[in-house]
C-alpha cells in the first residue's frame, strides 16, 4: 500500500549557490534503498517545495522515479493552496512511474471543512493514482476535522492521511471511522512510536532523512505492537526528534546532513542555515555515533 511503514520525507539538495545538485540526490536515494526506507516523499515540506518553480518541481520528481529505478516507491508531493494549480501539477506528473500523491490542506487561505472536502474530491476525480492527505496545522493554520477525513476516505482514489497534528486523541477515533484499508501514517516524529503502537500504519519523518535504518526498525517494532522495544529505541531517538524542529522544518535537518556529509549548505530563503546555538545538539547527537 502507498506509504505504509517508514517513509522518509526527503529534503531536496542544493547546491551552496541554491541550485538543485542532482549528485546529491543520487546520494540520498541510494542512501535510503540500502538502510531499508520503505517509501520516499519527494517535494513535500520538508522538500521545500514551495520554493520550488513548477519546472523545478516536475524535474526533481523525474530525476528521483528515474534514479530509484523501481528500487522504493517515490511519492510526489503536489498540494498547494490552489486547486487547479495542484491538479495541473500532479496531473503533469501522472505518466511517471510514482506510486502516488501526498497533498497537503491548502495553507494561506483558511478554507471551512465543506472547502477541504470540495479541493480533495476534485484532486481526486482528476487522478488515476492513489493519494494521501497532508493534515498539518501548524503549518497551514487550518486543521482538518476528523468527520471530514471520514468522507474523503470514501473516494477511490484516496489512500489515506499523514496526520501531522500530533494529537494522539485522534487516532483511535479515525481507525474506528475509517475503513481498514485506509492508512493512517504519523507526520509528528516525536509521536510517532505512540501512534503506531496505537494502531497507526506508519510515518513519514524527517528524522528518517538522519536515521533512516533506525526509523525502519522502530516501525517495524511499533506496528508489530512490540511496545518495549519500540519505546526503548524511541526514547534513544528523542533528542534528534527534537533538535530537528528547534527551528523551522527543513532547516536542522539540512545541517545534519550536511554535517553528514550527504549534501551541500544549500537552502533557500526565506529559510536560512541553523544557527550556531542550535548545531549544537546535532552535533552532540551525531558525534555520539546514532547515525548510520
Amino acid at each position: 500500500m502507498i506509504g505504509n511503514g517508514s517513509t522518509v520525507a526527503l529534503v531536496t539538495p542544493m547546491t551552496s549557490g541554491g541550485d538543485l545538485d542532482w549528485s546529491a540526490l543520487t546520494k540520498l536515494v541510494d542512501f535510503h534503498v540500502a538502510s531499508g526506507t520503505q517509501n520516499i516523499v519527494i517535494a513535500g515540506t520538508t522538500g521545500e517545495s514551495s520554493t520550488l518553480s513548477t519546472k523545478e518541481h516536475i524535474t526533481i520528481i523525474e530525476k528521483a522515479c528515474e534514479i530509484a529505478a523501481g528500487r522504493i516507491p517515490i511519492i510526489a508531493g503536489t498540494g498547494s493552496n490552489s486547486t487547479s494549480q495542484t491538479i495541473d501539477l500532479s496531473t503533469a506528473i501522472g505518466g511517471l512511474p510514482i506510486a502516488g500523491y501526498l497533498v497537503v490542506v491548502p495553507y494561506y487561505n483558511k478554507p471551512t471543512q465543506q472547502g477541504l472536502e470540495a479541493h480533495f474530491t476534485a484532486i481526486a476525480d482528476a487522478l488515476d493514482k492513489p493519494m494521501l492527505l497532508y493534515n498539518v496545522p501548524g503549518r497551514t493554520i487550518v486543521d482538518m476535522s476528523n468527520e471530514t477525513i471520514l468522507k474523503l476516505s470514501e473516494h477511490q482514489n484516496i489512500a489515506g492521511v499523514k496526520e501531522a497534528s500530533g494529537d494522539l486523541t485522534r487516532l483511535a477515533a479515525l481507525r474506528r471511522m475509517t475503513d481498514g484499508n485506509f492508512l493512517l501514517l504519523s507526520g509528528d516524529d516525536a509521536t510517532s512510536c505512540e501512534f503506531m503502537l496505537q494502531g497507526g500504519d506508519g510515518c513519514i519523518s524527517v528524522t528518517a532523512n538522519i536515521l533512516p535504518s533506525q526509523m525502519r526498525r522502530l516501525c517495524d517494532l511499533a506496528t508489530a505492537g512490540n511496545r518495549e522495544e519500540a519505546i526503548a529505541l524511541d526514547q534513544e531517538i528523542q533528542p534528534l526528534h527534537q533538535s530537528l524542529f528547534f527551528e523551522s522544518n527543513p532547516i536542522p535537518v539540512k545541517y545534519a546532513l550536511h554535517s553528514m556529509g550527504l549534501i551541500s549548505s544549500g537552502i533557500r530563503l526565506p529559510l536560512t542555515w541553523l544557527t550556531e546555538s542550535n548545531q549544537k545538539p546535532i552535533n552532540n547527537y551525531l558525534n555520539r555515533g546514532k547515525h548510520n
